[in-house]
């Protein structure tokens, strides 16, 4: 496809932390209501779009009577297709220790619209796994049909191995069930994509609520790791935005072209929750990711 008149940001509203997806033809991207006051933030959207310029919005994609543990900050959400069911992994309750209840959920549906249901009655990670807040989920599926979930919060993220019937988690080799994989800079939102047998491991660093958020990456041989901080892939620009961050990205089919989707920051709005949702091109080569030029349209 033509890449032309893509203006940003690509929907009216404040949305944050995209994860974007093709399923069926069509772009995907699911998105946090992004609410200064967590109370209020009690499901997501999702948004698609055949041609990424017009865009059909699904609002309130979970059914949330499936999950009457949760009170606050439903954010952050991961999507993948996995044996025709579409599983959603998001955060809940922006926990602070062991002792309180949320984390990391997971629901499914039979389309990538949803609704989405509980699967399994309870979290999926309710626990601070070597320093990791269980939030910012983001689902990888490797070329063998394996499926990594990377997570956390607090400047520390960990993978772990889905199991088949995606309930929880296979034992990695090491006999162990997760394995710490924080790089330098690592703050929170992993994100991970596979290019010509190379792992990029992407990752937000900085404060979400101002202008140093942006984004860092390493490469590996391996979806484990070690990733070393090689660069910044997005970070703020004048005049255009700052704060760039917590993204995903789109692989238009039978191309090399790469896109960006993230959120980022009006340049002077303090509101911790002025967040609009943006696409950009993303160079993707040689072992590098190019820094990517932030637009108003393209």
């Amino acid at each position: 496809m033509e890449l032309r008149g893509i203006k940003n940001p690509v929907v009216d509203g404040f949305y944050a932390d995209p994860e974007a997806r093709t399923y069926g033809g069509k772009h995907w991207v699911y998105v946090t209501r992004s609410i200064t006051e967590y109370t209020k933030q009690m499901n997501l959207e999702a948004f698609s779009s055949e041609n990424l310029i017009d865009w059909e919005k699904h609002e309130g994609i979970i059914e949330m009577k499936d999950f009457p543990w949760i009170w606050r900050a439903v954010w952050a959400p991961t999507i993948i297709e996995h044996k025709g069911k579409y599983y959603l992994i998001f955060a809940s309750n922006d926990i602070q220790s062991d002792e309180e209840t949320g984390g990391l959920e997971i629901a499914v549906a039979d389309t990538p619209e949803g609704p989405f249901r509980g699967y399994l009655g309870k979290p999926l990670v309710d626990k601070f796994i070597y320093g990791a807040q269980p939030i910012d989920a983001h689902l990888f599926k490797d070329d063998d049909g394996t499926i990594y979930l990377y997570y956390g919060g607090w400047r520390h993220c960990n993978v772990a191995k889905m199991n088949d019937d995606m309930t929880g988690f296979e034992p990695l080799p090491d006999g162990e069930i997760f394995r710490s994989i924080t790089p330098d800079r690592y703050v929170e939102g992993p994100c991970m994509l596979k290019k010509d047998g190379l792992y990029y491991f992407m990752w937000s660093m900085g404060n979400w609520t101002d202008g140093s958020y942006s984004v860092g990456y390493g490469v590996s041989e391996s979806p484990f790791g070690p990733f070393e901080n090689k660069g910044t892939v997005i970070q703020k620009q004048e005049p255009i935005a700052d704060g760039p961050g917590h993204h995903g990205f789109l692989h238009l089919e039978d191309t090399d072209e790469w896109l960006i989707v993230y959120h980022r920051r009006i340049i002077g709005d303090r509101d911790p929750g002025s967040r609009i949702l943006c696409i950009d091109k993303m160079d993707i080569r040689d072992g590098e990711i190019k820094p990517v030029t932030m637009t108003t349209e393209w």
